[in-house]
């Protein structure tokens, strides 16, 4: 069993910047693929980001490229999402996510554990 828990969202302008962290309690941390999801009010949860479990491997959707990273410190047991030049459409809850089996995936229901979510609000 693994509980997440997301933290480091909050109000910020745009152009500036966020760290997310997700804190994981399991002793098989470091074996799974993670993922960063978020949620727009009226919207569906969407793709971010996602880090293999070595963290050797991650992969984007376009419209973050180039301005978020996604990280892993397994003795840590903690994911990172540094989010830089954000965009008020960058406004969402953001879910952090692991999967058990597989690779990193873009696919949200690949994902066995979620976590409560952080708020991001990028104001204009």
């Amino acid at each position: 069993q693994v509980q997440l828990v997301e933290s480091g969202g909050g109000l910020v302008q745009a152009g500036g910047s966020l760290r997310l962290s997700c804190a994981a309690s399991g002793r098989t941390f470091t074996n799974y693929p993670m993922g960063w999801f978020r949620q727009a009010p009226g919207k569906e949860r969407e793709f971010v980001a996602s880090i293999s479990w070595s963290g050797s491997s991650s992969f984007y959707t376009d419209s973050v490229k180039g301005r978020f990273t996604i990280s892993r410190d397994n003795a840590k047991k903690t994911v990172y999402l540094q989010m830089n030049s954000l965009k008020p459409e960058d406004t969402a809850v953001y879910y952090c996510a692991a999967r058990s089996s597989g690779s990193y995936s873009l696919d949200r229901n690949a994902y066995n554990y979620w976590g409560q979510g952080t708020q991001v609000t990028v104001s204009a």
